[in-house]
């Protein structure tokens, strides 16, 4: 077992986004129900550190509530954005398409 496994990560079960106006924001109280953008209400997003990495179904069983993971997002579909924190560092920043491109063709 390496020092990695024991890494903690930060594990996020999104069901949906939404945006609305503020004055609708203010008037929210108990009992007040939000819409939810999103084709399939079944399906959420799973994410770590605030990252895709998969998609799944909820499952409730008695009082527990649960993801059962139905498809994973594949590497190339997750970008990393210029600053990210992985294990508590910062990621150095992505360089910019022109600079890449020029980095490439040298």
């Amino acid at each position: 077992m390496t020092e990695l496994d024991n890494l903690h990560v930060d594990l996020t079960v999104r069901l949906g986004t939404t945006s609305m106006p503020l004055h609708q924001l203010l008037k929210l109280g108990r009992g007040a129900i939000v819409e939810l953008d999103g084709s399939d209400a079944e399906i959420v997003d799973i994410l770590v550190n605030g990252h895709p990495i998969a998609r799944g179904n909820v499952v409730v069983t008695g009082r527990a509530i649960s993801v059962r993971v139905t498809e994973m997002v594949r590497k190339e579909a997750v970008i990393r954005k210029a600053g990210t924190r992985i294990g508590g560092a910062a990621a150095p920043p992505l360089p910019a398409p022109a600079q890449a491109a020029a980095a490439a063709a040298a």
